[in-house]
């Protein structure tokens, strides 16, 4: 179950507030025979726990670089334990800032610290994946996580190179051809850009590892596996090679009659790839479709939509699934789906 429904308004920042909020998300995953959760805990190079590294993120107190007064991540994994759940920490690693989100970065942001890591576009401001740099700022924020939390896992969204990426990087590319001395064996830009983002994948899993070996590492990509290379997401070479990650949750979000690619075909796409003997395989079933106008309005054909989804990816024998997102759940508009859907859930329990 992914969760990204942490923000507290104005009235309610206190921690009583965020615990009765948390402890409502807890309550609603058991009822729903849900065993683990996927929380948002860096969404904007920032932080929902004490962190030496990124600010307090603006989810909490309202106002990024200013700490609620308590530690969010470390009320929710005992939380989530206490009651038999497992929690993975859910990051955007290269996401600063985008233009759908009215956003103030703190001055102790590293984006801010150090500007020349950042990517500023039409988008919104990214770190830029060519830097080493960012590889470690990346990298020591998820062994500070790992290090000092009792998390089960942690996982990095679909946001890797920008779509509107453009030339932006050109100065890095050609440093890195002046580097080679104009070798002929050097990489395209296309294969450099893969490999950057193939970099960071495999240090935080070997970071992770060595640091706590019980901590798992997934990724929820595209579930368009091409669109995945269109931000040069190496998502095949992810799921057929050890060292990448534990887990794989391509995001499924589409209707069964999607006209540009409907849910059997994705998930028949995902089923035919080649994949490593120990990395498992969840489909993300996109709940917060249900009853909507999206995928030209074929959600709305039938309220059976997630229900028959469910039965398929049991049927093509995935290792799991998980449902995005919580606030959805809990929505009138997607009331029906959500019936459909856990009566087939318990009938399977």
């Amino acid at each position: 179950l992914s969760s990204s429904c942490l923000n507290m308004s104005q009235e309610s920042r206190s921690f009583e507030d965020f615990k009765q909020k948390f402890d409502n998300i807890v309550k609603t995953a058991l009822s729903l025979k849900c065993n683990t959760l996927i929380v948002h805990i860096r969404p904007f190079c920032d932080a929902l726990y004490t962190s030496d590294i990124f600010p307090a993120s603006h989810i909490l107190s309202g106002t990024q670089g200013i700490t609620p007064g308590y530690d969010a991540l470390e009320y929710m994994c005992n939380s989530a334990h206490d009651k038999g759940l497992k929690i993975h920490g859910w990051i955007n690693p290269y996401r600063v800032k985008n233009t759908s989100t009215s956003l103030d970065l703190s001055e102790d942001n590293p984006a801010v610290i150090e500007d020349d890591l950042t990517l500023k576009l039409d988008s919104g401001v990214y770190l830029n994946p060519a830097k080493k740099r960012v590889r470690k700022l990346i990298t020591e924020g998820v062994k500070e996580i790992v290090e000092n939390y009792d998390i089960d896992g942690i996982q990095f969204d679909d946001y890797f190179y920008p779509a509107d990426i453009n030339k932006s990087d050109s100065d890095d590319y050609n440093a890195y051809i002046k580097s080679l001395g104009n070798n002929s064996d050097a990489m395209s830009l296309e294969e450099w850009r893969i490999n950057n983002i193939n970099l960071l994948i495999a240090e935080v899993y070997k970071t992770i590892k060595s640091t706590n070996k019980n901590v798992v590492f997934g990724i929820s990509p595209q579930g368009n596996i091409d669109n995945n290379y269109t931000i040069f997401a190496d998502v095949k070479r992810w799921c057929e090679i050890y060292g990448y990650v534990d887990y794989i949750c391509p995001q499924l979000y589409f209707s069964l009659d999607n006209p540009t690619l409907t849910f059997e075909e994705a998930l028949s796409n995902w089923k035919n790839l080649s994949y490593h003997k120990s990395i498992a395989v969840y489909v993300g079933l996109g709940v917060y479709k249900a009853g909507s106008t999206e995928d030209d309005g074929t959600w709305q054909y039938r309220n059976d939509i997630l229900a028959k989804e469910l039965k398929l990816l049991r049927e093509y024998s995935f290792d799991g699934y998980m449902l995005y997102d919580y606030n959805s759940l809990l929505s009138e508009n997607t009331k029906k789906e959500v019936e459909n859907l856990f009566k087939v859930i318990n009938d399977n329990t």
